[in-house]
């Protein structure tokens, strides 16, 4: 019964991810079952929401308590909002969930930041307590430690969700769902519920409705990004982290300069493979489930400037404190102060929803910075900016250096790691060690230039390999299925590597 346990009982050792063979194989048997029911909507809607929480205990275990309490909040908040005429009746329910989201949000992720905090500019010694585990110990005798608060997975992407739904109910811009059962299913959809995209009940809600269709073109792409996506993960992402980056990030002073400048590189490409690897999958996931889930990338380090960076990279996030924050906050609509503060104020926050440290809010301030400054830049233009490929790749330049330097932030475990870094990178490069750094890493730099020739590609080409692949028979389909897959198995790393966003 090795192989039951294994299946059914939550391991915090092994989480189900998307590159494990195990998440594969029940993809098998859901598929195998869903041909059996995709044409019955209510049906097909309940066997997916019994999956996602399925899915969704695996990788996460009992926090799945917190997304059902989640949901239960949100899809009532919700129905009082839509059923109420009274403006304060409506703004309480909306307030009410506002509260309740970003109440769980900020005790599971910024407890131990804000106690911290606190605890240094008082002097005091207080103590973050695990009211949770405090609670399920009293009711079901377990000894789980009430001093350590674990982030429950994924728990930043569903809170924005479930937030989003409530103040696009209270503004009228989407009708709420029919029962809580569709609501539950919008919140908990496997494919993007752990780490995005961030999906609008507008976007979903009405394709629950919608009787099933997968095209020709549809099957090829969901395929494409699928088999792309894992690609993105395996063979360029966790390749790196396990073979410069981590080493490097772990210990920056063993290495030497230019082997720190490869580690932000490493990184740069790290990050965006395995995020972008995992949104290519859920697109792809879902596609084959018959439904469309938005696009969350698109070439970020092509970008011209940093906004357009923000255009291209975590689209769903960065759309989502667009209409969310930044908007409500005045936008530019105040005059260019208030909007350069309103820019600052959302990238700050924007930070801090990546993590509960203040290298997190140095990233979201630098960035918030440098869109005020682009802003600011483009206001003063009295005339036209200069154009031509030359322009074009000085800026494209100059938004990827700026990013990879922020990443530095975003990786480094703190702020003095990050001095190291910079200071290998500027004080200690040993040109003089070239030579033999290119035979110690040869391997990961090949690697690396694989990642971003892919990555420079225009987006035309993945389209005509969709296409490309849509004409093949099916059984030349399956076999490069296979081939694929065998290979991606012979070049994963032993122990797998959990997706970055995962920790947010």
């Amino acid at each position: 019964m090795d192989w039951f346990y294994t299946l059914a009982v939550y391991d915090p050792k092994n989480p189900l991810i998307f590159t494990d063979s195990l998440f594969w194989l029940l993809m098998l048997g859901v598929m195998l079952v869903y041909t059996y029911q995709y044409q019955q909507i209510a049906t097909r809607n309940l066997f997916l929401l019994g999956f996602s929480l399925f899915f969704y205990y695996k990788a996460g275990g009992y926090f799945f308590v917190l997304l059902l309490l989640s949901t239960v909040i949100d899809y009532y908040a919700g129905k009082f909002i839509a059923q109420s005429s009274h403006k304060p009746t409506r703004l309480f329910w909306l307030n009410f969930s506002l509260v309740a989201n970003l109440s769980l949000l900020g005790y599971f992720k910024y407890a131990y930041f804000f106690t911290d905090t606190f605890n240094t500019v008082a002097g005091a010694q207080f103590k973050t307590v695990n009211w949770f585990a405090q609670a399920l110990n009293g009711l079901t005798g377990s000894s789980l430690d009430i001093y350590t608060i674990v982030l429950p997975v994924g728990i930043s992407f569903y809170t924005f969700q479930t937030i989003s739904y409530s103040v696009d109910v209270y503004r009228g811009d989407v009708e709420p769902a029919r029962n809580i059962w569709d609501f539950a299913f919008f919140v908990s959809f496997f494919p993007q519920l752990i780490a995005g995209p961030i999906v609008r009940a507008a976007d979903f809600i009405p394709q629950i409705y919608q009787p099933y269709r997968l095209s020709e073109a549809d099957y090829s792409r969901a395929i494409v990004l699928i088999l792309g996506g894992l690609f993105k993960k395996i063979v360029i992402s966790d390749y790196l982290a396990v073979n410069l980056i981590d080493r490097v990030f772990e210990n920056p002073e063993r290495f030497t300069g230019f082997e720190n400048l490869l580690a932000v590189y490493g990184y740069a490409l790290q990050i965006y493979g395995d995020f972008s690897g995992y949104s290519d999958i859920a697109i792809g996931l879902a596609l084959l489930l018959g439904f469309r889930l938005p696009d969350n990338f698109n070439a970020p380090y092509q970008a011209s400037s940093i906004t357009d960076f923000w255009r291209r990279w975590h689209i769903s996030l960065s759309t989502w404190l667009r209409d969310y924050l930044y908007v409500p906050l005045g936008g530019n609509r105040h005059g260019l102060a208030r909007t350069y503060l309103h820019l600052m104020v959302t990238m700050l926050l924007g930070g801090l929803w990546h993590g509960a440290a203040w290298r997190f809010v140095l990233w979201g301030g630098l960035h918030g910075a440098a869109l005020a400054l682009h802003r600011f830049a483009q206001g003063s233009r009295r005339k036209a900016a200069p154009s031509g490929w030359g322009v074009l790749l000085v800026n494209r330049l100059a938004t990827f250096h700026f990013v990879c330097f922020c990443w530095i932030f975003f990786r480094a475990k703190d702020l003095d790691q990050v001095g190291k870094i910079l200071h290998q990178i500027l004080f200690n490069f040993r040109f003089d060690l070239l030579p033999q750094a290119w035979q110690v890493h040869q391997e990961v730099i090949w690697i690396m230039l694989l990642g971003y020739g892919l990555h420079s590609l225009p987006n035309t080409w993945s389209k005509e390999t969709e296409r490309f692949f849509q004409i093949f028979p099916d059984w030349l389909k399956a076999v490069v299925i296979v081939l694929v897959i065998l290979g991606l198995y012979q070049a994963r790393n032993a122990a797998l590597q959990p997706f970055i966003y995962f920790q947010f």
